[in-house]
């Protein structure tokens, strides 16, 4: 689609990417370890695709997961599949710490506390290369 954000632009970041889907970190100062595994063509749902296609999405999905606890050991994962403002298949995988700003309320909800949850300066290249030794 032509006015598609996630058809014209990475969405982010790019961390990982093949043919099929990229992983970006979102540009959320409050939570930056924020990832999304956005599919690589215009899809609105899950059943817009083959099977096969789900289990391939999803195991991205998890794997993004299990980097994110590797990197940034979070003491919980969120993960959402929203698209009401951009209708492209994409899901959030969001580490949730106790300290941050919004916890344990979701990320999009009441906030409760001004201060994000420390992270290093090298967190790009951490998450990247977990990525180039899982994928």
């Amino acid at each position: 689609m032509s006015d598609c954000p996630l058809c014209n632009a990475p969405g982010g970041r790019l961390l990982w990417q093949d043919e099929f889907c990229r992983v970006v970190r979102a540009d959320e100062p409050d939570y930056p370890g924020f990832l999304r595994v956005i599919l690589n063509r215009h899809v609105k749902e899950m059943t817009d695709l083959v099977p096969e296609e789900r289990s391939r999405l999803m195991m991205m999905v998890c794997k993004t997961e299990q980097v994110i606890r590797d990197v940034m050991r979070p003491d919980k994962i969120n993960l959402a599949s929203l698209g009401n403002v951009v209708p492209h298949l994409h899901w959030h995988v969001i580490p949730r710490f106790a300290d941050d700003p919004h916890f344990p309320n979701p990320v999009w909800g009441e906030r409760l506390r001004e201060t994000s949850h420390a992270v290093p300066a090298d967190l790009d290249a951490q998450l990247a290369a977990a990525f180039n030794s899982l994928v």
